[in-house]
């Protein structure tokens, strides 16, 4: 029987062998874990003066881990949210241990059972088609980053592309002609197709005509011609919304972030009556329960059901008290 591999060991196996190698895990998933471990070794090593190369793994238990998180929330002042995503990098390792360290099972276990934190999740945020269309026109079609940044917003908000997915896009990954659609690597390596309006084709097809031949040219590059980065997008993302609150008031009041765009496309998605499963799909989810948010947040859907119940001579609609009654409820 082989010998149970030390901490040190088993953290570096756990992230060579089963994140990258067998897990296949996205860049963004190995550095949201290495993130999460870098503070937990840093917690370890104030609470019990030890380098963390010298740390065993009984020392890494229950006790410390809920420690460590009660530290980020109470001193960093991190979401529940964010703790969870946290706990689900520790509860990855763990497992990856229980099969590895099955010497420690008991202490695998504890860990396993530190609960995630219950947190209330706000309704998705999502632009309405007279501010998608403001948007669209913001970016000024005469200069070539205005050409750029439209084709880019386009595509954003008819795919539905996650912001990492849309920085990744390559010449290759565009297909134009009959079945236009682009090529997508998502989450966990998974790569799906998504269809292409003619209207999104056409301008990419304009566009492709402006940025190098090579199969693997960024198609949205910076003007040094690199690939643009997160915060590139984001920069220009702000810059034409507040080009477009000029002409579209509403977006004034928005917070407009790349994954909005994507909301959008959900929504978009759903008020024309797309089943859930193919806006799963279309979008790379995991599961369709996650397409849910969408349908939670969409009032106008509601409103649909709840004329469908009203009686014949009732006035379809959202229901709007009186000022009798407003007052009463302000008084409660």
């Amino acid at each position: 029987m082989s010998a149970t591999p030390s901490f040190p060991a088993l953290l570096q196996r756990f992230f060579t062998d089963r994140l990258m190698q067998q897990r296949r895990a996205s860049p963004h998933t190995i550095g949201s874990y290495r993130d999460t471990f870098r503070l937990l070794l840093r917690f370890a090593q104030m609470r019990l003066g030890r380098q963390p190369s010298q740390l065993a793994f009984e020392q890494i238990d229950a006790p410390l881990i809920a420690a460590f998180l009660d530290e980020l929330q109470d001193k960093r002042g991190i979401t529940a949210r964010s703790r969870n995503l946290r706990l689900t990098a520790i509860r990855s390792f763990f497992r990856y241990a229980a099969f590895e360290a099955p010497t420690h099972a008991e202490q695998i276990q504890r860990v396993l059972a530190i609960p995630s934190q219950r947190f209330t999740r706000t309704q998705v945020g999502f632009l309405t088609r007279p501010e998608v269309d403001a948007l669209l026109a913001a970016p000024d079609r005469q200069t070539w980053s205005g050409r750029r940044d439209h084709a880019l917003l386009l595509l954003a908000v008819q795919a539905g592309l996650r912001l990492s997915e849309l920085t990744a896009m390559r010449r290759d990954t565009v297909i134009l002609g009959s079945g236009a659609h682009v090529l997508v690597m998502g989450k966990g390596r998974k790569e799906r197709a998504t269809p292409l309006t003619r209207q999104t084709a056409a301008v990419l097809k304009a566009w492709l005509k402006e940025i190098p031949a090579n199969p693997d040219a960024t198609i949205f590059p910076s003007a040094r011609g690199t690939r643009l980065s997160a915060d590139g997008v984001q920069y220009l993302l702000a810059k034409h919304v507040a080009v477009a609150a000029r002409s579209c008031p509403s977006l004034a009041h928005k917070r407009v972030t790349p994954h909005v765009l994507r909301h959008t496309t959900a929504m978009e998605l759903l008020q024309a009556g797309v089943d859930r499963a193919v806006i799963a799909l279309w979008l790379g989810h995991e599961s369709v329960e996650t397409t849910q948010i969408y349908l939670d947040a969409n009032l106008a859907i509601k409103e649909q059901a709840l004329a469908r119940t009203a009686p014949p001579d009732a006035t379809p609609g959202r229901f709007r008290p009186d000022d009798q009654l407003l007052a009463f409820l302000t008084e409660l």
